[in-house]
């Protein structure tokens, strides 16, 4: 199959991992051997409650057996999407009161960026250095990477870039900025949280100016950080919250919500401002609601903070200079890119699933299903201390 892959499948890097694929259950993925991995990957945090989750599932055939793509987004009443989203304003603090369903995290960050521009009439974006949102074309000009942006430039024009945290550089919020990108835990940058009420800053900074706040929960969202989404943690409300992976349960989604005064907008003046065919997707949808009752009917949010606690006290080893992140998003840090490399690939061979993250390379990614066992965190982290042994002693 690794063969066939490679030569019909367009692939991200030169050196895939590979991995053939035969199924998955809970917090364990198996090879085509049979070869069982535990999961401290998640599909990178979208499988948030593990794989084949009957609640899941079960959600997503019943919906099967209703009806599938009906029409366009916004035309019909869907029960799976209006359900959906009004559960998820009942859980949201005000404005926050209605949602564009998509089908990617970066489509989300696309309409975002649109209806900032749409609410204030201006064009200048502002991100952060480090900052990850995607990769289509609006989302990898708000990407604070240039080496991963140069050879598709001319990108979309009037973007600016502040360092995360940095109090001083919000001056750059001015009259002229529509909106601020921001993910509430920098992931990409190695899962930089923020300090010293940063967040009530720029929220303060954007109210000074009319400019919008928009916040990328797409990896703290959905209870990773032990709150629903991780501004929650911060004591701040954003104009517009981005939202995908694991919303969806491990099907593809996205989504953003602002305030209806906002959102409607976007349906006048023009007409069609944001379109798609398949948002909303019923059957997605479907598999939507039942991830978000899941999560929010369970202990699952304060259990990821008490494994959070787990983690930090298990993994406790001279290779490891500290351990970044919030409840079940967490970065193990070592010394080197050469040993997070080394780590993370000695693990997979003894069935532990580890990953990197985009422009840390000393970061090793920590980021399970939030239904994982305390059994199986101490199972992948006894691994993962074998194999830093065995990199110690062997240098």
């Amino acid at each position: 199959m690794n063969s066939d892959f490679l030569k019909y499948q367009a692939q991200t890097t030169p050196y895939p991992l590979g991995m053939e694929i035969s199924h998955a259950i809970g917090s364990y993925i198996f090879d085509t051997t049979n070869k069982k991995y535990l999961d401290f990957v998640a599909g990178v945090s979208a499988c948030a409650l593990g794989h084949q989750h009957p609640r899941v599932n079960n959600a997503i055939k019943q919906q099967l057996d209703k009806y599938s793509h009906v029409m366009v987004y916004g035309e019909y009443s869907q029960s799976p999407a209006v359900e959906y989203c009004k559960l998820l304003a009942s859980l949201l603090p005000a404005p926050l009161d209605k949602t564009y369903l998509v089908n990617s995290g970066t489509e989300a960050i696309e309409g975002a960026l649109k209806l900032a521009r749409r609410t204030t009439g201006r064009s200048q974006l502002i991100s952060c250095h480090n900052a990850y949102h995607g990769n289509t074309m609006g989302s990898m000009s708000v990407m604070g990477f240039e080496e991963r942006k140069q050879v598709f430039r001319p990108l979309v024009p009037d973007v600016d870039f502040i360092t995360f945290n940095n109090e001083d550089d919000l001056q750059k919020i001015t009259t002229k900025t529509a909106g601020i990108i921001l993910e509430t835990i920098q992931g990409g940058a190695g899962f930089i949280q923020p300090h010293d009420d940063f967040l009530k800053k720029v929220r303060q900074r954007c109210d000074e100016v009319g400019a919008i706040m928009i916040l990328d929960e797409i990896q703290p969202g959905f209870g990773r950080t032990g709150k629903l989404f991780g501004f929650q943690n911060y004591d701040v409300v954003p104009d517009i919250v981005v939202m995908g992976k694991g919303m969806g349960g491990g099907m593809p989604v996205g989504a953003f919500t602002a305030s209806a005064k906002m959102m409607d907008l976007l349906s006048d003046n023009p007409k069609l401002g944001h379109i798609t065919t398949f948002g909303g997707h019923p059957v997605i949808a479907s598999a939507c609601l039942a991830t978000l009752q899941e999560i929010t009917e369970t202990n699952l949010m304060p259990e990821a903070l008490e494994k959070e606690n787990l983690f930090r006290s298990l993994l406790v080893h001279p290779l490891i200079e500290e351990i970044r992140g919030k409840g079940l998003m967490l970065a193990a840090m070592t010394k080197s890119a050469d040993i997070t490399n080394e780590v993370i690939l000695q693990c997979q061979d003894k069935g532990l699933i580890l990953f990197w993250l985009l422009f840390e390379g000393c970061a090793i990614r920590i980021t399970p299903p939030l239904t994982i066992s305390n059994e199986e965190i101490r199972e992948g982290c006894a691994i993962m201390l074998e194999v830093m042994d065995s990199i110690l002693n062997k240098n």
